[in-house]
């Protein structure tokens, strides 16, 4: 059985489906669906069990506990603007120890949910490697809780057969519907297309980057899955001597205005975009530039390929935006 928690969100649900194109159906999905349409993500997807995220660790699922061979640990509270930070260090931080300890216990891979906001304002730079992790400092509570299961993982003596924590850079991708502010710029941008012709962008409140030219390492969804994938079939003792944190992005920055300009063309509009000043609530801590380090994961996966962001993008609003919505 492969437990994949959070497997009703945005990279989990893209990730059942993935396995299910595998032939994997023996899949226990663990989530919290809340009154949100999260539930849709779940529709034309097969597993074996749904639990409740609160439920899981009981005892009373014992039995599921020692049939599974494999966990993505993908559920978390993700909001960048959550202030609550007893929530997410019982949310994001114990509740991942408690899965930790489970596979550590069942002797099988663990596969996990890190943050590229773990790397602040990147004053440090995006690299991945272990000994600069611990100096990290993040802007908000998330990153921080991501952060500091990050730090207790690589303490650990007793670990799973095989780890990887994934800093997920800025994932797009089906699915994120449910996310509300925390949706990508693509999924708002296709909104406003189509709501009113135009887009709307920050404008640079820095001398050294021109207006809608601060730059993302921006990743599709898809390929976040494919890359856990082939960790996943990591295998031999030397990969498993690679366990550790790595980076998920392309390694690539590109620009949110050419995001945008792709959105524009992939929906097969005239492109017209309108620069507003960025609310000065988030101008402290607005990041203008992020690109993962993707050395470490090449070398243990190469010839691993990304998506540009174009082919992405046309992707994501030609097979599934304008699916969703047949009148746009």
């Amino acid at each position: 059985m492969i437990l994949v928690t959070g497997g009703a969100g945005f990279i989990g649900s893209v990730l059942v489906k993935e396995l299910n194109n595998q032939g994997h159906e023996d899949i226990v999905i663990v989530d919290r669906l809340r009154d949100t349409d999260k539930w849709k993500n779940l529709r034309g997807l097969k597993y074996s069990e749904y639990i409740h995220a609160d439920e899981f660790i009981d005892s009373t699922y014992q039995d599921i506990h020692e049939s599974l061979t494999m966990i993505f640990h993908i559920g978390a509270c993700s909001s960048t603007t959550m202030m609550d930070m007893d929530y997410l260090m019982e949310n994001n931080v114990n509740y991942s120890k408690s899965l930790w300890v489970l596979a550590t216990h069942l002797k099988i891979p663990f596969i996990y949910a890190s943050s590229a906001a773990t790397y602040g304002a990147g004053e440090q730079g995006y690299s991945d490697d272990h000994k600069k992790i611990r100096d990290l400092l993040p802007l908000n509570p998330y990153g921080y809780s991501k952060q500091l299961f990050d730090e207790w993982a690589l303490q650990q003596s007793d670990t799973p057969s095989m780890w990887f924590g994934l800093k997920y850079f800025n994932v797009f991708g089906p699915n994120e519907y449910h996310k509300e502010e925390m949706r990508s710029l693509v999924h708002k941008a296709f909104g406003q297309i189509n709501e009113t012709g135009k887009v709307k962008l920050f404008k640079s409140h820095r001398p050294d980057f021109e207006d809608g030219k601060q730059l993302r390492d921006f990743i599709y969804v898809k390929d976040v899955v494919k890359g856990m994938l082939a960790l996943s079939e990591k295998k031999r003792s030397s990969d498993a001597q690679a366990s550790g944190i790595y980076n998920m992005g392309t390694g690539k920055c590109r620009s949110f205005l050419d995001l945008v300009k792709a959105t524009f063309k992939a929906m097969d509009k005239e492109e017209n975009i309108e620069f507003i000043d960025m609310p000065m609530s988030i101008r402290n801590q607005y990041q203008y530039f992020t690109e993962a380090d993707m050395s470490k994961f090449l070398k243990l996966c190469p010839g691993f390929e990304f998506s540009s962001l174009e082919d992405a993008v046309a992707d994501y609003v030609q097979n599934h935006l304008m699916k969703d919505n047949p009148h746009c």
